[in-house]
This record gives structure tokens, sequence and C-alpha cells, in this order.
């Protein structure tokens, strides 16, 4: 059950990256008031799952799936833009992930 509310967690923490940017400096109010509910959700879901897993690995593991889920909606939404070596990037970052989760 850790690993799942670690995966919500990373997924959470791509929404309030991606709520931060829409906000403008908080200047608009449903994207900033997502930030908020979403970093919480996602804090909490980590400090949770801390309790079950090893701090190092929940942490990358949390980071990584942020990270990259933050890239992938920026190219989607032509925010910033794709490339091969990006691509290949995330899909290295993504390896690492999974490879953290089989060792653990």
């Amino acid at each position: 059950m850790a690993w799942v509310i670690l995966i919500v967690s990373g997924v959470l923490e791509a929404v309030w990256a991606s709520a931060l940017a829409a906000s403008k400096g908080f200047k608009k109010k449903k994207p900033a008031v997502l930030f908020v509910v979403a970093l919480i959700a996602s804090m909490a879901g980590l400090a949770w799952a801390m309790t079950e897993l090893p701090t190092g690995t929940a942490y990358a593991v949390w980071v990584g799936i942020g990270a990259t889920l933050t890239v992938v909606w920026a190219m989607v939404t032509r925010a910033e833009r794709a490339s091969t070596a990006r691509i290949l990037l995330l899909l290295l970052l993504v390896g690492c992930v999974v490879g953290l989760k089989v060792v653990s």
C-alpha cells in the first residue's frame, strides 16, 4: 500500500508544480488553490509512505515521478520543447525509478 500512496503522491507533485506555474506567481486564484491542495496531499502521502519505505528510496521515487510527469505535461502543452534527447533522458529516469522499486 505504501508504494501506491507514494506513486499517487508523485503524481500530485506534478500537479502542484504545474499549478504553481499556471498561477503566475499566485495571481490566478484557481491554480493557486489547486497548488496548495495538491501540495498538502502530496507531502502527506510522501510522509505516510516514508513510514514503511526507506527515506532515500521513497524520496527519489517521489521526485522522479513528479519531475517526469511535470516535464511530460510541459511537452504536451507545448510549454517546453520535446526532443529525442529529452525523451531518452526521461525514459532513463523512469527506468531508475522502476529499478529502485525492484531492488527495494
